[in-house]
């Protein structure tokens, strides 16, 4: 597998507790450290843990998910936006559970800020849009009328025919285009200050849904590492890490580099065989309940050489300054520098020439979302985002290092979800 694909399962749960015991991610405090338990331990058999797993996952109730809605309303309150518009999607399903893939044929919700949500479907799909939006009122169109009627019908009896509409930033241009020439009297304007105003600040159980596949992807590269042997290709490992990410019950996998091949962040076309000596370099994770984790290991198939563990050794130098630096009110850009600063003062510098790629993303139901550790964001974090806390130091020609972790904020610093590499050869 060249690139990751991150699935969705239902049946996973955690290794490890989870070090948050607040109800709402603004309300971290304090957070008890994460059990360091013996990864891949073998005092209980393999079925037994994976049952363990399993029975332990919380999916997300419709509770949490109208909790949701009124922390959106509370952004449109203050951002003077009359409703939401929402295409099929990631930040659809957030907000409703509602799962619909996008086609020509328009299925959108509308979220009013006073009123409850509505739906709009092609008609001969109504049975199956009702198996999702339940009692929710759900407007439809025949093949050969227009949705935006429909949409406009909603508009008009919720008063805001005229008000100002916040579109979901992944809609597609052609809709936009449909609602600003039919329906010419609203407004639209981002509704990205609301969506990820708040899918960016995680809640508890979000959390613990992205402990559990941390630990999981923990668990699967210490079995993979093991597998590792001269003479077999980037795919074939790939391979190895899907099937285990399977036996979990999740689905996950990892972009898998050999030797001159890490050297790029993410990998060249050609498929490389490993050799004795070589820097592998592993980039993956699986999804719970939707949540990701994203996770990147390297390490060396034999002993490592002298420069190799220099590199390895300035990289988690800076993966441990951000974590560091990473602190509620901070900005992006200030924890990327923390990190930036000890790579380049110990001469891979300047800039981007050694370490070409930003710090961090944040990740949760997608695997790369807001905000972002880089360069010129000045939007200080805050309590309950997550991001990756990725420092690589990469040089073309000889190989490339990265360590990657889950980077959770709280009211007093921040922590990372799984227990950090110690070395190359120890990756836990």
């Amino acid at each position: 597998m060249r690139r990751r694909h991150f699935l969705k399962t239902t049946a996973a749960a955690s290794l490890a507790p989870l070090a948050v015991t607040s109800a709402v991610a603004t309300q971290i405090s304090n957070p008890e450290p994460l059990r360091k338990e013996s990864f891949g331990q073998t005092t209980q058999s393999h079925d037994a843990r994976i049952k363990e797993l399993r029975d332990r996952i919380k999916p997300v109730t419709a509770d949490e998910r109208m909790n949701r809605i009124e922390k959106a309303r509370e952004f449109m309150t203050k951002l003077n936006i009359d409703g939401l518009f929402f295409e099929g999607g990631t930040s659809l399903s957030y907000f409703t559970g509602v799962k619909w893939g996008r086609s020509e044929r328009l299925f959108a919700m509308i979220l009013p800020r006073k009123g409850d949500p509505q739906f709009v479907a092609p008609k001969f799909e109504a049975d199956r849009a009702i198996e999702q939006v339940s009692s929710a009122k759900l407007l439809t169109w025949d093949e050969d009328k227009s949705p935006y009627e429909a949409i406009k019908q909603i508009l008009e009896d919720n008063n805001i025919l005229t008000g100002t509409i916040g579109v979901e930033e992944t809609t597609r241009f052609f809709v936009t285009d449909h609602i600003g020439k039919e329906i010419g009297s609203v407004k639209l304007v981002s509704g990205t200050p609301v969506t990820a105003g708040c899918r960016s600040v995680k809640s508890t159980h979000e959390i613990e849904l992205m402990q559990i596949a941390n630990d999981i992807t923990a668990e699967v590269y210490k079995s993979a590492v093991q597998k590792l042997k001269e003479g077999m290709s980037e795919r074939e490992f790939g391979s190895v890490v899907s099937k285990l990410f399977s036996e979990f019950g999740v689905g996950g996998g990892a972009l898998v580099l050999f030797g001159e091949a890490s050297a790029y962040p993410h990998g060249l076309v050609r498929d490389h065989t490993l050799r004795e000596g070589d820097i592998v370099l592993i980039d993956g994770g699986c999804s719970v309940e939707g949540y990701n984790s994203d996770v990147t290991r390297t390490t060396v198939l034999g002993k490592p050489t002298g420069k190799m563990n220099k590199v390895w050794d300035i990289v988690r130098k800076a993966q441990n300054a951000a974590l560091a630096a990473a602190k509620p009110g901070v900005a992006g850009e200030v924890v990327d520098a923390a990190a930036r600063d000890v790579i380049t003062d110990a001469g891979y510098g300047p800039g981007y020439k050694y370490f070409s790629h930003r710090l961090g993303h944040g990740i949760g139901l997608e695997e790369h979302e807001w905000y972002y550790l880089v360069p010129g964001n000045k939007r200080p974090v805050e309590t309950g985002n997550v991001f990756s806390d990725e420092p690589g130091v990469y040089t073309v020609g000889e190989f490339g290092i990265r360590l990657e972790d889950e980077l959770l904020i709280t009211d007093n610093g921040a922590k990372l979800l799984l227990p950090q590499a110690k070395s190359l050869e120890e990756i836990f």
